[in-house]
Order: C-alpha cells, then sequence, then structure tokens
C-alpha cells in the first residue's frame, strides 16, 4: 500500500492536485487547465495527468511514481452522468475514488461540522450536511443550470449587451465596455459565442460588480436577479438550526454582502479550500484503511 495520495480539485477553471502522506501532510501541489467532467475525457485525463505529475516533482518524486499512487477526485460536473470508469481507465493511478467537487469543498469548509457551503464561481451548486446526511442541490451545468454563476452572469450580459446594440434596452457604460472588448463588432460577440467554455463567459463576470459599483443599472440588473437566484437556492438548502453558512468560489466573497439577512447572520468563513477537503477524504479512503489493517 503506498505511503502517499494524490488529491484532485477540477473545475471549470483549473484543476488542482496535492501529494500529501499518510499524516495528511500536502508534500507538493500542481496546478494546470479544467477538469469538468463535461469537457472531452482525454482532455481531463490530461489536466490530472499534468497536475499530478507537477504535484510530485514539487515534492521532489519522480512521475513514474503515479502508478503506485491512489488518487481521490473531486471533480466539477460528476453528478452528471456516469463517465468516471472511463477516465479512471486512461489514468495511470491504481486505485481512484470518485465524488462530485461539492463533496470536497463541503469537507474543505466544514470539516466534519453541520453547515451548508455555496460555490459560486465559473459554475454554481450548493451542499448541506446535517446528522451525518449530505444534500446538494444545482450543479446541472453551464447549459440548463448553475444560476449565479460566472459563466451565466457573463453570458447575459453579453445577450443584454446585443439587446442593446440593437436599441431593445438601453445601452449602459457596461454594454460600452463590452462592446469595446469585441471592437464595438456585435457579430463578433457572435463568433466568440461558436467556441466559448463556460470559463470564457465567466471572464466577463468581474466587470458586472465593478460596474455595478458605480451604479450601473445593466449590472445591477443582472447581479439583483443573481441574488435572487442565490436567495432561493439557500432557502431551499439551509436547514433549520443552521448556524454555518460558507460562500466559496471566485465570487463568493462579492456576493456575500448581497445577501438575505438571514443568510448573512450565519456566514462563516470557510476553514480549508476544496482541495484541502480532497487531502481529507483522500487519507480517510486510502490510508486511513492501511493504518487500520496495520493496527489490527
Amino acid at each position: 500500500m503506498s505511503n502517499y495520495v494524490i488529491a484532485i480539485d477540477g473545475g471549470g477553471t483549473s484543476c488542482r492536485a496535492a501529494l500529501a502522506d499518510r499524516h495528511g501532510r500536502v508534500l507538493g501541489r500542481g496546478t494546470r487547465g479544467a477538469a469538468n467532467i463535461f469537457s472531452r475525457s482525454d482532455a481531463i485525463a490530461d489536466s490530472i495527468l499534468a497536475a499530478s505529475t507537477a504535484a510530485l516533482e514539487d515534492a521532489g518524486l519522480e512521475p513514474a511514481l503515479l502508478s503506485q499512487i491512489p488518487a481521490f477526485f473531486g471533480l466539477a460536473g460528476l453528478n452528471v452522468g456516469m463517465r468516471q470508469e472511463t477516465l479512471a481507465a486512461a489514468l495511470p493511478f491504481p486505485d481512484t475514488r470518485f465524488v462530485h467537487d461539492g463533496i470536497i469543498a463541503l469537507q474543505g469548509a466544514l470539516g466534519d461540522a453541520e453547515g451548508v457551503i455555496a460555490i459560486l464561481g465559473t459554475g454554481s451548486a450548493y451542499v448541506a450536511r446535517k446528522g451525518g446526511e449530505i444534500r446538494s442541490i444545482g450543479g446541472w451545468g453551464f447549459m440548463v443550470g448553475d444560476q449565479a454563476s460566472g459563466a451565466v452572469i457573463g453570458r447575459t450580459l453579453l445577450q443584454q449587451v446585443l439587446l442593446a446594440h440593437d436599441g431593445i434596452h438601453p445601452l449602459t457604460p457596461l454594454g460600452r465596455a463590452v462592446l469595446e472588448r469585441f471592437d464595438g463588432n456585435p457579430e463578433n460577440v457572435v463568433e466568440f459565442t461558436l467556441s466559448a467554455k463556460p470559463a470564457d463567459y465567466g471572464a466577463h463576470a468581474p466587470m458586472i460588480f465593478e460596474f455595478d459599483a458605480s451604479g450601473d443599472p445593466l449590472a445591477r440588473r443582472i447581479l439583483d436577479d443573481a441574488v435572487r437566484d442565490i436567495t432561493e437556492a439557500l432557502d431551499a438548502v439551509v436547514f433549520e438550526g443552521c448556524e454555518r453558512l460558507c460562500l466559496l468560489g471566485g465570487l463568493g466573497e462579492n456576493y456575500g454582502r448581497r445577501l438575505a439577512p438571514r443568510h448573512r447572520a450565519i456566514l462563516r468563513a470557510p476553514e480549508g479550500d476544496a482541495l484541502a477537503g480532497a487531502v481529507q477524504l483522500a487519507r480517510r479512503a486510502f490510508l486511513a484503511q492501511s493504518e487500520g489493517a496495520e493496527n489490527g
């Protein structure tokens, strides 16, 4: 049995890997491209392999050791479909375990405590733990879900800019700034959408928050709709007596001050990030088993 584990946090923007020892100490880290399960399996495998190799090299170990180290994956989109078997076969690890990225984020933020997390990044999802039971909502992907995510509000921004260009809605300073990114040509916006991935749409999200600070009505309208979606989701998942709500992801902090008072009242800083949660669960899945066998 290996004395090491690989932990993977794979999302729509990047894939992060950590090499940890049997005590849960992180010895090396690596980061590469996106590893969302909705992407091509070979592209996901390439990102995971590159990030894992970088983590071993960061720890001063030979990449060839990957074939001897079990891996624990938290991957965006894994709550949909059954692609993990194909992915596992494309990777060198001797043993693999998969959960969706909300589970590792929950573990990282709360440890083993009760509470709720809202992941608000390129995508969006919500996870609650109460009485040892875990409930997840959202996370259905960019095409039909991920409300309030960077990808969705970025796409909404582009839609609204085209409506303004056509004279249906007013062209605000935010709309003009977006059009400038596309050389003032709305046809370039359409060309962008032909190959854009969720992270590409999400790259426009920071502009919305920036222009909202100066009172731009388009920015305010988009964020009001997004906060309404977040509020509805939190009302569905925050249980009676919940004392801990953690906002995660690149947009979490931006949304925090906009939440309803009932949700702001239970906001807490997360204990750690999703990769830290993946390390905890990897050690529990693989190394704790071997320790129990040795002690027996």
